[in-house]
């Protein structure tokens, strides 16, 4: 009331002095923000007009919610009444938000007042079965989630899922496999017992796979490699007894295109975007087919507008997507927006949107808040009532006698190419290893076995380069110059496949000797410490 005895008595003042109609007339900006309900999802609207009117200014929306104005991405030209219209679908609940509009003229800017909204979330037709109500404790009252791996498992402790179910936690995926042997290995270990103690404690459990890409080019093995990839997937699940109804589908983790490393780390070779496209359409394919439920593909924005093709068969797969810094609470904010333009992919809407199904807003979740050991945990929203998700639930798998792992399974170890020069190049050998129906192995690596007779001195470096799923090259280096005997030997630690072998012979001459130039003395410089949360939400 105050305010506006101060506005009233300044605007009195103004016409007792006199000051004549055309110097004290200033542009003015009004905003009306309001909720349009629909089948689906509710939408709002923000309205206005510029006074006195001009057409073809830019307004701005602006939301206060994180202690300052910032300028979302919706914005509005103005028509020659002077009238601008925004609309946005509304991607969270019942939390007020103020918004305000903007525009600048001549180099000055001119706002709206404020305009406080609570988006209610469209109440379901029918009331549910009680034991089945998935409340949304989430950031805009979502269904609140995280995604787990072994890195929440440090120094072997053990995830508190009461103390994540008081939290408000509803859904938790479970890292479960993994391309490489030995993170496959650690996802096992975690799998059974976080599975187990979160449906215990009422949160719904899924699963993910990470995936990388094979390093060849040809089609057929492309497909041949998610095949196999898939096909750990689904043993995977078939060991924890398939899908219950209080788990969510499997997903694919896609975010990773190298397909070589150099021993520095840096990447060699990508894989193309039709090479990735292929091997995502027949990892999902296979796993649908074989489970009968659809699995969801976790990215982000950029990978898959620039490492993928559009893809209508991609599309049916629900998306999981990540994309940090953007506040989940903010009921316009949603992932997948560019600043500018559009991002082209599979999922993306009429609306330039991405159609998400969930969103990891945050790596910088409180993890001591959700009982989880350690200072940093994955944080997820899900899109849509309650009642969607629960329908992700639905359809129990149990697999079959041929569904599950082999054990110890009969291999065949073929060498295709071999190497062996000088004591200054490596010895190398080309290595596939097949099923008894002539597919790749899932797991396993493979290795040179000295015969003791000719037993090197030294131990030499050996070093193992996948290229596909049951595909190696096998380098060996230090090699002296001499004759040797040995075999390469196929093992797999999980025994899913039987140990194989083939008996090799070659002869290693001297080569150049190198003549040894001392090194240069190099000072390490200490590189500043990075905040890699520093723009995430912490919540």
């Amino acid at each position: 009331m105050k305010i506006r005895a101060s506005i009233t008595s300044a605007a009195l003042a103004f016409l007792v002095i006199g000051i004549p109609h055309v110097q004290a007339a200033t542009s003015a900006l009004s905003l009306s923000v309001k909720q349009t309900p629909s089948i689906s999802e509710s939408t709002v609207t923000f309205y206005g007009s510029i006074k006195p009117a001009r057409a073809g200014l830019t307004v701005k929306v602006q939301s206060f919610s994180t202690g300052a104005w910032q300028t979302t991405r919706f914005q509005s030209k103005t028509t020659k009444a002077g009238t601008w219209t925004v609309a946005a679908v509304a991607t969270s609940f019942d939390v007020p938000i103020k918004y305000r509009a903007q525009v600048s003229i001549s180099g000055k800017n001119f706002y709206s007042p404020a305009r406080t909204i609570v988006i209610r979330a469209i109440p379901e037709i029918s009331e549910p079965e009680p034991s089945l109500v998935i409340e949304p404790l989430g950031p805009g009252n979502r269904i609140h989630g995280a995604d787990i791996s072994r890195w929440q498992h440090p120094g072997d402790k053990q995830i508190d899922f009461t103390t994540a179910y008081a939290s408000g936690l509803r859904f938790v995926m479970i890292k479960a496999s993994d391309t490489r042997d030995d993170a496959d290995a650690l996802a096992l270990k975690y799998l059974v017992m976080d599975r187990l103690a979160a449906q215990a404690a009422g949160i719904y459990t899924g699963f993910y796979h990470y995936a990388i890409l094979p390093d060849v080019t040809d089609p057929d093995e492309i497909v041949r490699d998610a095949t196999a990839q898939a096909q750990k997937a689904v043993w995977r699940l078939a060991s924890i007894g398939g899908y219950t109804e209080r788990d969510l589908p499997y997903a694919l983790d896609l975010e990773n295109k190298c397909v070589r490393l150099a021993s520095s780390g840096a990447c060699l070779q990508y894989a193309t975007r039709s090479a990735v496209t292929l091997w995502a359409e027949t990892f999902l394919a296979f796993l649908k087919d074989k489970t009968g439920r659809t699995p969801f593909l976790y990215s982000y924005s950029s990978f898959l507008e620039g490492s993928m093709n559009k893809s209508k068969e991609l599309a049916q797969y629900p998306l999981w997507l990540a994309q940090y810094a953007i506040d989940p609470f903010n009921p316009i904010n949603a992932p997948g927006l560019k600043v500018g333009g559009c991002y082209v992919h599979s999922w993306t809407g009429t609306n330039c949107d991405s159609q998400w199904t969930i969103w990891q807003y945050t790596s910088c979740g409180i993890a001591p808040k959700y009982g989880v050991p350690g200072t940093r945990l994955d944080l997820n929203i899900f899109r849509g009532p309650a009642a969607d998700f629960l329908n992700l639930a639905k359809g129990s798998w149990t697999p079959q006698l041929t569904d599950l792992m082999p054990s110890n399974e009969p291999t065949q170890l073929t060498i295709n190419e071999f190497s062996a020069t000088t004591t200054n190049r490596l010895v190398t050998f080309n290595v596939s290893v097949i099923r008894p129906d002539s597919t790749p192995v899932v797991t396993g690596a493979v290795k040179l076995v000295f015969d003791p007779l000719t037993t090197p001195a030294i131990r030499p470096t050996q070093t193992v380069l996948r290229a596909t799923s049951g595909e190696w090259t096998l380098a060996i280096k230090g090699l002296a110059a001499g004759d040797y005997l040995g075999k390469i030997v196929y093992t797999d630690v999980s025994k899913t496949h039987a140990q194989s072998t083939q008996s090799v012979a070659f002869t290693v001459t001297q080569g150049v000797i190198p003549t040894p130039t001392p090194s240069p003395t190099k000072t390490a410089t200490p590189k500043p410490a990075v905040d890699g949360c520093a723009k995430q939400i912490k919540n």
